[in-house]
């Protein structure tokens, strides 16, 4: 198997994925961020009530699958030609023969969040003295309990859990992914748990995985969030964030927590600060370079 990598400017990476499967035998196509990772990095996404960024991210890394080197050279040939400056060969290079399903579940392994709180994949047995366990198969869902932002947001909520899952009798676990917050969440007390993500198949995942662990929830679109809620939890990437500040407080009740993560340590005083209309927000935890922010909402005035 061959793998054929490409650099793409914003106006010729989507027709370039789609020529690679519809015109040029490619047996798989994809499309990064070539961006990814930089101060520059693009998030995409579509809420409601808010335009989406864009189709495509400024420049893009095309790669796509082809059986023979020969396949590769000459779709790279064909496509070279017909895009001209807009489209830049990085490599052609062979991939070796591998159990990529084998492959892909050895790198997630249980992970112990709180002392007896344990993400444990479907593909392993839950260890001695774990008490409460999720567990996970993320599908094509982000959310696995490895990344740093989904630990913050979990090691939170066991902290909280003792003196705030009481109240949270409404919660909203917004861009859900694989519904392991809302999980999370449900297995420390919360109820009443609405998980959303504009992805389809994020949805399908966070209904199989409540499923799976006994959790009773609502997974959907986030059109079929409605309301206020007790618990706002997202963790997403700054920019949605920023621009999703006015929805995610309109979804909180009196005396509410909002979480927050998703976001580096230099993007703290920029997320406060556009939440700063409705919330106070704080930095809580930090790990590897990301942190964890969270505010509580205003209670009631006493007339």
């Amino acid at each position: 198997m061959v793998e054929l990598i490409l650099l793409a400017a914003e106006s010729s990476a989507e027709a370039v994925s789609e020529a690679l499967i519809d015109e040029l035998d490619a047996l798989s196509a994809s499309v990064e961020d070539a961006d990814a990772g930089t101060a520059v990095e693009q998030a995409l996404f579509g809420e409601p009530g808010l335009a989406a960024s864009g189709a495509v991210w400024r420049r893009s890394v095309v790669r796509a699958l082809f059986e023979d080197a020969d396949g590769a050279s000459r779709a790279a040939t064909a496509l070279l030609a017909h895009y001209g400056d807009a489209l830049h060969l990085r490599s052609i290079d062979g991939v070796a023969d591998q159990d990529w399903v084998r492959l892909t579940q050895s790198q997630f392994s249980s992970t112990e969040i709180a002392p007896g709180f344990w993400v444990v994949p479907t593909w392993h047995e839950p260890p001695p003295g774990a008490a409460r366990v999720i567990r996970l198969d993320p599908g094509m869902a982000f959310g696995t309990g490895t990344h740093p932002t989904t630990r913050l947001c979990l090691a939170w909520i066991a902290r909280q859990a003792a003196a705030r899952s009481r109240r949270w009798t409404r919660v909203l676990d917004y861009g859900c992914g694989s519904g392991i917050l809302a999980i999370g969440a449900s297995l420390h007390g919360a109820e009443d748990i609405d998980a959303v993500d504009i992805d389809p198949q994020a949805v399908k995942a966070t209904a199989a995985n409540a499923a799976a662990n006994g959790v009773r929830l609502r997974a959907g679109l986030p059109d079929t969030a409605h309301g206020t809620y007790a618990l706002v939890l997202a963790n997403i990437l700054s920019t949605p964030l920023k621009l999703l500040a006015p929805l995610l407080c309109a979804h909180l009740d009196e005396d509410a927590d909002l979480l927050l993560a998703g976001i580096l340590e230099r993007q703290a005083d920029e997320i406060a600060e556009a939440y700063r209309p409705w919330i106070t927000l704080s930095v809580r935890a930090e790990d590897d370079g990301w942190i964890l922010m969270s505010g509580r909402s205003a209670r009631a005035r006493v007339a």
